[in-house]
């Protein structure tokens, strides 16, 4: 997620950015590739003095990791994109840092991301304009209650993959029907971006655009009752629910 990060934000050019990694060749070939400043360590980091600190770290290791940021200026507004901690914990931690929690997704690297965003009540209404600002620059962002984090997560966060899987089945449909495979993925991932840009535009929902599609005895029923049969609907939802009872 950092490199998705600091993609869609070195996209904007409006940023200095700068990546904490130990050494790593990938993470050099990606500061090259997006000209951003890399250091190795925390002090490295807290000397540069960031107006925002993106924590991307493993869970298991962020706690670690925000235990170094005691001597970060507290003017830096902290925001953790990593999922497995509370904000009771981050403060507890750093009790005079204005920290926030994120989930962000993997479009976030093209500006098309689905950012959910947690802002605790003590951050200022500066603050909160300046992070909306950043967040927004990588798409859409969506504030919502720190216990709504988990869920909203997973349909943001691991939705992308459930959709390349729904991608790659109806590409697969297309060849097996005469296309070839580069007109086929382009062909499906254009309609999932043409529908997905109706339904956020058109503010309808889903089921009323499905039977827009749908005519009495047509072919696209036909095909819906397929999917039902085939336990399609069942399939996303129990996908949802395995992702967010891990």
């Amino acid at each position: 997620m950092g490199s998705a990060l600091l993609e869609g934000l070195a996209n904007t050019h409006e940023f200095e950015l700068i990546g904490k990694n130990p050494i790593n060749p990938r993470v050099s070939d990606l500061s090259d590739k997006l000209s951003f400043t890399l250091v190795h360590s925390i002090a490295e980091l807290i000397k540069l003095s960031p107006n925002f600190v993106i924590l991307t770290t493993p869970a298991s290791i962020t706690m670690d990791i925000v235990s170094e940021l005691t001597d970060l200026d507290t003017n830096s507004i902290i925001i953790s994109a990593v999922a497995g901690h509370s904000y009771e914990e981050y403060h507890q931690a750093l009790p005079n840092h204005q920290i926030v929690r994120c989930i962000p997704n993997i479009p976030v690297s093209v500006n098309q991301g689905t950012t959910s965003l947690f802002i605790p009540e003590n951050i200022s209404d500066s603050s909160r304009e300046e992070i909306l600002d950043l967040l927004n620059k990588l798409g859409e962002t969506i504030l919502v209650k720190e216990e709504q984090l988990s869920i909203v997560g997973t349909i943001g966060g691991c939705s992308p993959a459930f959709v390349d899987v729904f991608l790659d089945a109806l590409a697969d449909s297309g060849v097996l029907e005469g296309l070839q495979r580069k007109l086929a993925n382009k062909l499906a991932a254009s309609m999932v971006n043409g529908a997905a840009t109706l339904a956020l535009k058109s503010g309808k929902e889903p089921s009323l655009l499905k039977d827009q599609v749908c005519s009495p005895g047509g072919t696209t029923i036909k095909g819906v009752v397929s999917l039902e049969k085939n336990g399609f609907r069942n399939a996303v939802i129990e996908a949802v629910k395995a992702a967010n009872h891990n």
